[in-house]
């Protein structure tokens, strides 16, 4: 429909300028030195029509040339870039790196070109090409600054694949300072950098951060938090007051975590802070009834004996077939001298589940008994089983 009214109004000028052509009776000089051309307004208007029409039709033929080269310049970087991808994926990384840098040079768009660098760059990576690596990246944040928060990202991943963490984490700065909501890819990789520094408080924090976006796996987050805690817990073992203010520190929740109570309770032992070890089991086996826990608690011993054993047999009323309980109650009795009901509970321990330390247990109370031989069977029947065990 639009071309036919552009069609019937060149016709209706065409007409008019006809029209008013015959009713002239005028000239139109054309002067170029040394030459110059006299021509009726008739034809002169004719002529002026028909070099507009002549130069219309050169100028789109010239759009439409730069068009198709612009359409091909496009196709080409689109297919050079997703058969970079392709290959990349494949661990192809020569013909990655090769199809990437041709996008790269052909790309006009900034996302494309950081993308083109970005692949380019880790495939030189993968093949040492460090050089070549270092050229993309820096290309690509020239080209594309709008985008350097990708190649930065990339940057960052780099250095810490190659255990240059502090790099890495100046590099990350870097992106920070632009300001803005960071990308979680960013904190994930500034948490790997300063898991390498052993900056515990640091990881957690992060972790702390990344638990609240969606982007993120929310159970490994929760294995990484506990692992953190774990780290954090080893690193202050050696300083009674750092472990005292962390552990007070920790949220209620995580304090009935087995894993982080038998960290904590460990190395409160190492430490001889055997009250507070024992408040913390105390306050953890009735409701986790872990087993390395209650095996702590006969540990790091004091003169406060006698109410470990009353603890643990009011413990024994809710489970009275758990073997760790009853081996616990039995080393707690002979270190107190408590020779019938230590032996008692030892056997009922082996009963209950045969183990080993449950034999090495009866083996040295019947030492201290001057019952060697028997002393000498549980040695041997606790040997068969370590033995077995490892095998």
């Amino acid at each position: 429909m639009k071309l036919i009214l552009w069609l019937l109004a060149l016709f209706t000028a065409a007409v008019a300028i006809t029209l008013a052509a015959k009713y002239t009776t005028g000239h139109a000089l054309l002067v170029m030195p040394p030459y110059q051309l006299e021509l009726s307004m008739e034809h002169f208007i004719l002529g002026t029509i028909v070099a507009f029409f002549a130069f219309y039709l050169l100028v789109r033929f010239i759009l439409g040339i730069l068009g198709f080269n612009r359409k091909y310049r496009h196709k080409k970087t689109d297919d050079m870039l997703l058969s970079g991808l392709k290959a990349y994926f494949e661990g192809d990384y020569v013909k990655a790196r090769k199809h990437a840098s041709v996008a790269l040079k052909l790309s006009d768009s900034s996302i494309a070109t950081a993308i083109s660098a970005v692949i380019a760059a880790r495939s030189a990576n993968q093949l040492d090409e460090t050089t070549l690596r270092d050229e993309y990246l820096s290309s690509a944040m020239r080209k594309a600054p709008d985008e350097e928060s990708l190649c930065l990202i990339t940057k960052a991943e780099i250095l810490l694949s190659d255990g240059h963490y502090q790099a890495a984490l100046e590099t990350l700065q870097s992106l920070y300072a632009k300001g803005g909501l960071q990308p979680s890819a960013a904190l994930q990789l500034e948490l790997k950098a300063q898991q390498q520094a052993n900056n515990w408080d640091a990881v957690l924090e992060l972790t702390e951060m990344l638990a609240k976006r969606d982007s993120t796996n929310k159970a490994l987050i929760k294995k990484l938090r506990q692992d953190t805690q774990l780290e954090n817990i080893k690193s202050k073992a050696t300083d009674l007051q750092s472990l005292n203010q962390y552990w007070q520190h920790i949220p209620p929740v995580d304090k009935m975590d087995s894993k982080l109570t038998v960290a904590a309770t460990r190395a409160y032992i190492t430490l001889g802070s055997c009250t507070t070890a024992h408040k913390i089991i105390e306050q953890n086996v009735t409701t986790t009834w872990d087993a390395e826990l209650i095996e702590l608690y006969a540990e790091c011993l004091d003169y406060h004996v006698n109410r470990q054993i009353e603890c643990a047999e009011v413990w024994l009323k809710s489970q009275p077939n758990n073997a760790q309980l009853l081996l616990t109650l039995g080393k707690l009795c002979t270190h107190c001298e408590l020779w019938g009901k230590a032996q008692n509970y030892l056997e009922a321990s082996l009963s209950v589940e045969p183990g080993h330390k449950a034999h090495f247990a009866l083996a040295q109370l019947n030492e201290k008994l001057g019952k060697h031989e028997l002393a000498m069977t549980h040695y041997n029947k606790g040997l068969e089983l370590t033995l077995k065990k490892l095998s």
